[in-house]
C-alpha cells in the first residue's frame, strides 16, 4: 500500500456509499450447511462449538482476537447488514482489514452464510465491500474451506437471480478475491487497491508490484471499472439500479441516425457502411440511452476497445436494457468474450439485451488465434442461442462474416439503410473466386448484401426508419 491509498475501516466503507446501514443480527450458533467440514461420514454438526484458541489450538489466538476487538470495535472481520444505496435496498457486507487482517474464519464464514440467505429470502441484491488478506491461518483447513462456503452462497445467489456487486478496497487479495470479488457480477475498484490472488508477504521476491493492482486487474480484463470513493456512492446506485429492474418485453431497435438512401447497388452499400462519417456505436448508444454503466473485459486476462458492453437506461420507457456493441474495428477474442459474459450476465437477470453489429469480421491475426478467436465466437453464438431473454439486434455499418453474425439474434434482427451484411467482404470473395480486382463490385451485387437485399432474403426483419425530429 502507498501512503496516497487509504485502507477504510469497515464501517468508514460503508459510510461512503450510505447514510443508513441496518446491521443484521450476528448467527448464535454455526448456520447448518452441507458445504463445509463435509467428510466421508457426510455433513458436520451443525452445531459445532469453539473452542480455546480456535480448532487448531492455536496459542494466543484467543487474545489476538481480543485485540483486533478492542481495537476496531468489531467482532469479527465482516460486519453484514442492510442498507439502501440510490434509491436500491441491498444486503451490504462490509470487511473490517483491522481484524485479523480481514482474514475468513470460521465466524466470518457464518455471517456471510446468514447474509446471502437473508439477500435470498428479501430478494434483494448483495454488494460487498472487500478488503481482505485472505483466509485465517490461524484456524488452518476449517478456515480455508469457508471459500467453499462462500462460493455455494454466492452461487446459490446467482441461481436465485439476484445481482452481485463487489468493491475492492485496498487490499484485496488471497480467497476473499477469488470469491467474493472476482466471483460478483460486477467488480468495481478503489485506485490504487492491492488487487490479486497473492498477498504482499507471499509474492515473488522479483515480482513487480505494479501487476498487484486494481489498474492492472483492469487493464488485464477482471476489474469493470476503477472508480474515485467520491463517485462511488452514485455509480453503485446506477449499477444496483440498472441490475435489479427486469423486463420480459424485448426492445425496440433504434432509429436510423444517418437519414441515408438505400443503396442502389452492393458496391455503394459497402461504400456507405465504410464511410467515416457514418454514425457508430456510441452514437447509437447516446441516443438511444439515457444512462448507462460499462463492463469491461473477459476475466481471462483482456479487453477489447472495439466492443463496448453494459447496460443503461432506455429513454422511451426507463426499462433496462443490456449492451454490447461493436465499433467497426475487427473484433478481438476478449470482446467476444466479454459479450458472452455480458449477455448470459442479462439472460440470469432477466434484462433484454441490445447488440449493435459493425465489423468488418474477427480479428484473423495470429495473436488472435492464439487467444482461441474460434472458440471466443463460438461462446458468443452459445450465449445468443441459449438466451431466454430477448435480443434485439440492429446491423449499424459493417456486417462481416461470422464474425459480425455471432451477435445477431437469428429472429429480430434489424437493419439501417447505411449498412450490408455478407458471408464474406466482396474483396475476398472475389479473390477466392480468382476474379480480377476490376470484378470486385460486380461480386458485391451477386453476394446480395443490401439493406433491402437482407429483408428479401429473410435474413433481417426490416430496415429502421430515421429518428423523428422532436416538436
Amino acid at each position: 500500500m502507498t501512503e496516497d491509498v487509504p485502507r477504510y475501516t469497515a464501517r468508514e466503507a460503508i459510510a461512503l456509499v450510505t447514510s443508513g446501514f441496518t446491521e443484521l443480527p450476528v448467527p448464535t450458533s454455526p448456520v447448518p450447511t452441507s458445504s463445509v467440514h463435509a467428510g466421508p461420514a457426510g455433513p458436520a454438526d451443525p452445531t459445532r462449538e469453539f473452542g480455546p484458541d480456535g480448532p487448531l489450538s492455536w496459542q494466543g489466538y484467543d487474545a489476538s482476537r481480543a485485540r483486533a476487538a478492542a481495537r476496531t470495535g468489531e467482532e469479527e472481520s465482516v460486519v453484514c447488514g442492510t442498507a439502501t444505496i440510490g434509491g436500491t435496498a441491498t444486503v451490504l457486507i462490509s470487511f473490517e482489514f483491522g481484524f485479523l487482517g480481514g482474514s475468513l474464519g470460521e465466524r466470518t464464514g457464518d455471517r456471510l452464510e446468514a447474509a446471502y440467505g437473508y439477500a435470498r429470502e428479501h430478494r434483494l441484491p448483495v454488494v460487498s465491500l472487500v478488503a481482505t488478506g485472505g483466509s485465517r491461518m490461524q484456524e488452518g483447513m476449517r478456515a480455508l474451506v469457508q471459500l467453499q462456503r462462500v462460493a455455494r452462497q454466492s452461487t446459490l445467489t446467482r441461481e436465485a437471480g439476484l445481482p452481485q456487486i463487489a468493491v475492492l478496497r485496498d487490499p484485496t487479495t488471497g480467497g476473499g478475491w477469488a470469491t467474493l470479488g472476482a466471483g460478483a457480477d460486477v467488480v468495481l475498484a478503489l485506485p490504487g487497491a492491492q488487487v490479486g490472488f497473492a498477498g504482499s508477504r507471499v509474492r515473488p521476491p522479483d515480482a513487480d508490484p505494479a501487476a498487484y493492482t486494481a489498474e492492472a486487474q483492469l487493464a488485464a480484463g477482471a476489474v469493470d471499472a476503477v472508480v474515485p470513493p467520491a463517485e462511488l456512492p452514485g455509480l453503485l446506485g446506477l449499477w444496483l439500479h440498472l441490475l435489479s429492474h427486469p423486463s420480459a418485453e424485448p426492445v425496440p431497435p433504434p432509429p436510423d441516425l444517418a437519414d441515408t438512401d438505400l443503396p442502389t447497388t452492393g458496391w455503394e452499400a459497402v461504400g456507405n457502411a465504410r464511410s467515416p462519417q457514418r454514425p457508430r456505436a456510441t452514437a447509437y448508444l447516446d441516443a438511444y440511452l439515457a444512462r448507462r454503466a460499462a463492463i469491461s473485459g473477459d476475466r481471462c486476462g483482456g479487453t477489447d476497445d472495439g466492443m463496448l458492453c453494459g447496460f443503461g437506461v432506455l429513454k422511451d420507457d426507463g426499462r433496462t436494457v443490456a449492451y454490447a456493441a461493436q465499433t467497426g474495428t475487427a473484433t478481438r477474442p476478449a470482446g467476444y468474450r466479454t459479450a458472452a459474459r455480458l449477455i448470459r450476465l442479462a439472460d440470469r437477470l432477466r434484462i433484454p439485451v441490445l447488440t449493435l453489429v459493425d465489423t468488418p469480421g474477427a480479428a484473423n491475426d495470429a495473436e488472435a488465434e492464439r487467444q482461441g478467436a474460434g472458440a471466443a465466437i463460438a461462446d458468443v453464438f452459445g450465449a445468443v442461442a441459449a438466451a431466454r431473454t430477448p435480443v434485439t439486434t440492429l446491423l449499424i455499418g459493417e456486417g462481416g462474416s461470422g464474425g459480425a453474425l455471432a451477435l445477431a439474434a437469428p429472429d429480430n434482427t434489424w437493419a439501417t439503410p447505411d449498412s450490408y451484411f455478407s458471408v464474406i467482404a466482396p474483396e475476398l470473395a472475389a479473390a477466392i473466386l480468382k476474379r480480377p480486382p476490376e470484378e470486385v463490385r460486380a461480386t458485391a451485387d451477386q453476394l446480395r448484401i443490401r439493406p433491402q437485399d437482407l429483408v428479401d432474403l429473410g435474413v433481417v426483419r426490416g430496415i429502421v426508419e430515421p429518428l423523428k425530429s422532436q416538436p
